[in-house]
């Protein structure tokens, strides 16, 4: 008979194992800030990247920033593209932005539980930093937007190998409803409506050259160049630590490994909206 486990959240696969403990809580998927345009990219984020028990410290923001900052020259992606006008009515400045965009929040996603998917202070810059960290092969946690939900990362021991149970999908399933739930026109509306917050915001990161746009634009192509994986999903644990068993995937980055890892339906899904988002910030198809 197949011996199944239950373990406990990880952080890619960065924690130990705690046999005493039969029930711990663990993180959904990354996903949405201020204009939830990068819902998708943050639901991919959180299922194996949980910080500990206790509230994400917050996040430095600049003091007093001005609203409406100077883009670089020459964006490869300019906003402009993005399809819809927008409110022109001045903005406030991204320290004094999380109660207007809890608003528009609420409004986008009705009836969803956003105080208990997103943490709703320091709204952009945590957008604009889980955005930036996607690509990367280690994240801060502290810089990220969701917020835990319940259920335990299960695996499956079969034959000698350690593998990821498929059921493990079926925990994502409210943050796919909230996927679903918004416009991607409105989304992006929103986006481009408060597109200078997060361009300051992406300034104040350290890019005071670089186009916010343009780096949310190579995110989700890099997203989705996420190989697609079979299930089940074989893992390794050399030490204390659990891997991908294929050395190929364990050196994918961070956003690509969370998508392979929620179950190829579930990926399949959040592409399918990556690209709804990517052709409304750029005004364009997919390059073939």
């Amino acid at each position: 008979m197949e011996h199944i486990e239950a373990l406990d959240r990880d952080s890619d696969f960065e924690r130990p194992i705690d046999p005493r403990r039969k029930r711990r809580r663990n993180l959904g998927w990354p996903l949405l800030m201020a204009a939830a345009v990068a819902l998708a990219a943050f639901l991919t984020w959180r299922s194996f990247h949980a910080p500990e028990s206790q509230p994400a410290p917050p996040v430095a923001t600049a003091p007093a920033p001005a609203a409406t900052p100077a883009a670089p020259a020459t964006p490869h992606y300019p906003i402009e593209a993005a399809a819809g006008a927008v409110d022109q009515t001045p903005l406030p400045a991204v320290a004094d932005s999380d109660a207007p965009l809890q608003d528009v929040l609420a409004a986008l996603f009705g009836g969803a539980p956003l105080d208990r998917i997103f943490y709703l202070e320091q709204i952009v810059p945590r957008f604009v930093a889980t955005i930036d960290n996607l690509p990367r092969q280690t994240v801060a946690l502290s810089r990220m937007v969701v917020k835990p939900i319940g259920g335990s990362l299960e695996t499956a021991s079969s034959d000698g190998r350690i593998l990821l149970r498929a059921d493990n999908a079926a925990r994502y399933a409210t943050y796919l409803r909230v996927m679903d739930m918004a416009d991607t026109q409105k989304l992006v509306q929103t986006y481009v409506r408060w597109y200078p917050l997060f361009q300051k915001s992406y300034e104040d990161l350290g890019y005071p050259n670089g186009y916010f746009n343009d780096r949310l634009v190579e995110v989700i192509d890099h997203l989705l160049a996420t190989p697609d994986v079979p299930a089940p999903v074989a893992l390794a644990q050399p030490k204390v630590l659990y891997e991908f068993a294929d050395p190929s995937l364990e050196g994918r980055s961070a956003g690509q490994k969370i998508l392979m890892r929620i179950g190829p339906v579930n990926e399949a899904h959040v592409k399918a909206k990556l690209r709804e988002i990517r052709r409304a910030v750029t005004g364009q198809s997919l390059p073939r």
